[in-house]
């Protein structure tokens, strides 16, 4: 999954460089954390937050194999 959202993220952004996710487990779930460059913040998220809740959408897609919740946090 974290490959994933790399693979994704890294095509949409100016600093391919600068991208990291992290992933966390908490009680709601496993926690993707986005982070990139603070240039191409607005790239990842785009107009109204489309770009963001189609990576939302696709990684929830993904992880309907995994029966567990899964979340994307975009932070700069």
């Amino acid at each position: 999954m974290k490959e994933l959202i790399l693979v994704i993220a890294k095509a949409l952004v100016d600093h391919p460089e600068d991208v990291r996710v992290d992933e966390k487990e908490d009680d709601r779930g496993i926690v993707y954390m986005l982070s990139v460059h603070p240039e191409d913040i607005g790239k990842v998220i785009g107009k109204q937050g489309r770009i963001a809740k189609a990576l939302r959408t696709v990684v929830a897609s993904a992880a309907v194999k995994s029966q567990r919740r899964v979340l994307v946090d975009i932070i700069s």
